[in-house]
């Protein structure tokens, strides 16, 4: 295999890995504020955000997991012949079926630019020059010329009103790590059909 594409192999792998064993932790966090929102509603005044901050937490968890989830093979998967294939069919067939999850995967990324762009003001038909122009307003003249580029934020329409952008954003920030780690699979499973190991 090419420097170039092991390089990016490891570095795409050691970062996934990374934030992988962070994010699975997050489970611990949801437990608590669950755990806190049953005692609030029992003893207490009921909480108004921890419903909500559980949805969020629960998305940052299985969205920045998801790569790792990929990296480990630990995805659902059906088994009942790819178990007995030699490794080599295996990685023909998941060079084939990964070309399946990258367009699903930029389906979701153009999805998710568009919402982040709708929350935060943007109600336009390009997403991505949108958030051109809000990066250069940003750069040239700091947070209130990107004030200035942004409409209405968009927030949830509970008693808690958080703003919306944050979760989007990490949303578009997981698919695009599951994206790059899904390169990284075909990488690794065009080598494996060459005999090498990575």
């Amino acid at each position: 295999m090419r420097k170039a594409a092991c390089l990016y192999v490891k570095t795409v792998d050691s970062f996934n890995r990374g934030l992988g064993k962070v994010i699975m932790w997050g489970v611990f966090v949801m437990a608590g504020i669950l755990l806190w929102s049953s005692i609030s509603k029992t003893f207490f005044n009921p909480s108004l955000w921890t419903l909500e901050v559980a949805q969020f937490a629960m998305v940052g968890y299985y969205v920045l997991g998801g790569p790792y989830s990929i990296q480990m093979g630990s995805n659902v998967r059906m088994d009942l012949f790819y178990a007995e294939w030699s490794l080599k069919k295996k990685a023909w067939f998941d060079a084939f079926t990964v070309f399946l999850l990258l367009f699903y995967l930029g389906v979701l990324i153009h999805g998710a630019l568009g919402s982040l762009a709708y929350s935060l003001g943007y109600f336009g038909k390009q997403p991505l020059m949108f958030f051109v122009d809000l990066i250069f307003a940003f750069v040239t003249g700091g947070p209130d010329a990107a004030s200035e580029v942004t409409g209405y934020i968009e927030r949830s329409p509970t008693a808690w009103r958080p703003y919306l952008w944050p979760v989007k954003l990490v949303m578009l920030t997981g698919f695009f790590l599951m994206l790059l780690q899904s390169v990284s699979e075909l990488l690794k499973d065009i080598a494996r059909i060459q005999g090498e190991d990575v």
